[in-house]
């Protein structure tokens, strides 16, 4: 490339602003690097490149939300932002219009419809809020900005330019998260390449636009991550007599299942639910006005590969159960004659 462009390349991404603060001054040359870098592995026009990154704005209020996650919250203030009255009767609208979809996805790959619906309501309210940064945006300040993870970043940086390659997607128009995930399930870039899945057939995965494609590839995510079909999540438990010595307490770091149902009971640990003794199992506390301790099972963990959180988990698991019961509710008035959303809302709003 002429000296000349190279030099405008550099000087429109060291314009670059966010709302209050101007880039680092490192951001145009680990950008000029990131761009010659994926010529080489992949084959892009650099001219092309340097125009697409030479329009990403570095963005200090995604630093800012990566500092200060949801995940951060204790359970007691978290819960209460994800399992809502308005989520749970939007769960059963969602499951209601897609019901065909969500029966096609379990009997495919095996996962419950109210786990898929359940995610994709904890993720964007069932495709109300999908993000506002353009993930260009997203992806190259935390990449190129955000020395703590900046390799995780520039790696899903690379994976969205491929990913907008192979799927005809405009780079600097896709919008997400302010971590960059995509569409109403929000995967992120690498995800989004490894487990979305065109299940409406048209030859694109869309997770924008098509809720056959949404609800395929989140099954096709758990599927892939460990789902096991038909197996419960998590039991609500109580201890005999305190935190038992010998087990292991799982608390904000998610964990596989590391004893078993009998060596819980065995120490103290009680639930009521029937779980055969040598089922995987693990003791999680959740912080609370009084901690609670539940009983995590495979499939719990499994949640924790979407995001790794047991908050997050156990947000979806306890919005999924809502979602069923009340999903259960709705269908019982249906085939009474009161299929009226205003009762299955005022249902919802009962929890």
């Amino acid at each position: 490339m002429p000296i000349a462009r190279e030099f405008f390349f550099a000087g429109c991404v060291a314009l670059a602003v966010s709302q209050l603060h101007a880039e680092p001054a490192s951001y145009a040359a680990e950008a000029e690097v990131f761009a010659r870098e994926m010529v080489e592995r992949h084959g892009f026009d650099l001219a092309k490149l340097q125009g697409v990154l030479a329009d990403a704005r570095f963005s200090q209020t995604i630093v800012d939300a990566m500092d200060r996650p949801y995940e951060a919250k204790p359970w007691r203030d978290y819960r209460a932002l994800f399992v809502t009255p308005e989520r749970i009767a939007g769960g059963v609208t969602f499951w209601r219009d897609n019901a065909e979809l969500l029966a096609r996805a379990e009997a495919d790959y095996g996962v419950a419809p109210q786990i898929i619906v359940a995610i994709i309501g904890v993720e964007t309210s069932y495709g109300a809020n999908v993000g506002k940064h353009r993930v260009i945006d997203a992806l190259t300040t935390l990449g190129f900005a955000y020395p703590r993870r900046a390799d995780f970043f520039r790696r899903e940086l690379e994976s969205f330019l491929l990913l907008s390659r192979e799927e005809r997607l405009n780079p600097l128009g896709a919008v997400g998260s302010y971590a960059g995930a995509m569409g109403k399930p929000q995967f992120i870039s690498s995800s989004y390449r490894n487990y979305a899945i065109d299940l409406d057939g048209d030859g694109r995965r869309d997770l924008w636009g098509s809720n056959a494609d949404v609800i395929g590839s989140v099954a096709n995510y758990f599927k892939q991550h460990g789902w096991r079909p038909g197996e419960p999540v998590a039991f609500a438990a109580k201890l005999r007599s305190g935190v038992p010595t010998g087990i292991a307490l799982v608390e904000k770091t998610p964990a596989p299942p590391d004893t078993t149902a009998g060596d819980l009971r065995a120490a103290g640990v009680a639930w009521d639910e029937p779980l055969p003794t040598e089922v995987p199992a693990s003791l999680i506390r959740l912080d609370g006005v009084d901690d609670e301790y539940w009983v995590g099972l495979d499939n719990f963990y499994a949640i924790t590969r979407y995001n790794h959180s047991n908050l997050y988990a156990m947000a979806v698991h306890q919005l999924s159960e809502e979602v069923r019961t009340h999903h259960a509710i709705a269908a019982s008035r249906e085939t009474t004659g009161d299929s009226s959303a205003a009762g299955a809302r005022e249902s919802a709003g009962n929890h």
